[in-house]
């Protein structure tokens, strides 16, 4: 069964903003990747500071691949609010890397058949 890894994100309100486009620029980053399944940026509605950052992979080797490789290069990079070549500011205060394995699983029951 397929792993799943949440990365949950501290983001005080005066960057939600900032994080959200981050993670839009990079959109179609992970997607390509070799085992990567499913991928969803999760903003709180009330109560809490906490992002979560869900994706879900084949495997925990599909996984470490993505982030010795293209993951790193996506989190070391410059952008738009930053000089060239200089890192910026994060727009989280914390994270915290979660993992778990899939042992159950269900979708939307199709139409009833009579």
């Amino acid at each position: 069964m397929s792993i799943v890894k949440i990365n949950v994100l501290t983001v005080p309100d005066e960057q939600r903003e900032v994080l959200e486009k981050r993670f839009a620029a990079r959109a179609g980053t992970v997607e390509s990747s070799d085992g990567f399944e499913w991928f969803e940026l999760l903003r709180p509605l009330e109560g809490t500071d906490t992002y979560l950052v869900y994706t879900r992979w084949r495997s925990e080797e599909d996984f470490q691949n993505w982030m010795s490789g293209r993951g790193r290069a996506a989190h070391a990079g410059g952008s738009a609010d930053g000089a060239e070549g200089e890192r910026p500011r994060p727009a989280a205060s914390g994270a915290t890397l979660w993992s778990f394995e899939v042992v159950q699983q269900a979708g939307p029951a199709g139409p009833a058949q009579s």
